[in-house]
């Protein structure tokens, strides 16, 4: 039924008139936050740009922070893969570049900015916001477990941990020093990683050599 509740993140999604409803008001939230920005958007807003009715949302949604966490779970909901370049090098050159590129073009970046603003006025906001990044990570992990396949990686790498290291300085730039971004920024976060995979810093302690323990390679 088109009433049903938004099923929770990771669950199989309806099809039909109830997909085509979620898709809708997504895309009156998203078109919501990259004009408006979170404090500024209403239920009000959505439902005229969305044609779904006003008390239709507050039943299926309950809240604004309702519907702006929905949007962001259809939000990761897209094929996207993390590059295969070949190379560790190349694949976290990859990743970095893509970030900046995202973030350069105002018309792919408002809404994901206003996502981010979302998070600091609401919970809800919030955790649906990790839940976006820890799925978009997990993703990006694939890079680090090819690199240990090809012998780039020392045994026991933390694949988490080298994936949001290479972007951790971007987005330090991007929300919180509010400083310009460049491609020769995101090859310099690639390299810094790059070397510090090499050096074994994203190997936890408990696993280095001598440590007496067996590398997770689960």
């Amino acid at each position: 039924m088109e009433d049903d509740q938004p099923p929770p993140p990771g669950s199989r999604r309806p099809g039909g008139r109830t997909a085509r409803t979620r898709a809708a008001v997504r895309d009156a939230v998203l078109t919501g936050l990259a004009e408006q920005g979170y404090p500024a958007l209403t239920v009000e807003y959505v439902a005229e740009h969305s044609g779904v009715h006003k008390t239709t949302l507050y039943r299926r949604w309950g809240s604004l922070e309702g519907l702006v966490a929905d949007a962001l779970d259809l939000a990761g909901e897209d094929a996207w893969t993390a590059p295969d370049t070949g190379s560790l090098d190349g694949d976290l050159r990859a990743l970095a570049r893509e970030v900046v590129d995202s973030f350069s073009d105002p018309a792919l970046s408002a809404a994901p900015t206003a996502f981010v603003g979302a998070a600091f006025q609401s919970e809800r906001a919030a955790e649906a916001l990790r839940a976006f990044y820890t799925e978009r990570f997990s993703r990006c992990e694939a890079v680090v477990d090819r690199a240990l396949a090809r012998g780039e990686a020392p045994e026991g790498t933390d694949a988490g941990a080298v994936v949001r290291a290479v972007s951790a300085p971007l987005f330090l730039r991007l929300f919180v020093t509010r400083e310009p971004l460049d491609t020769e920024l995101a090859d310099q976060s690639a390299r810094a990683t790059l070397a510090a995979v090499a050096a074994g810093a994203f190997v936890p302690p408990s696993v280095l050599p001598g440590s007496g323990a067996e590398p997770d390679k689960g």
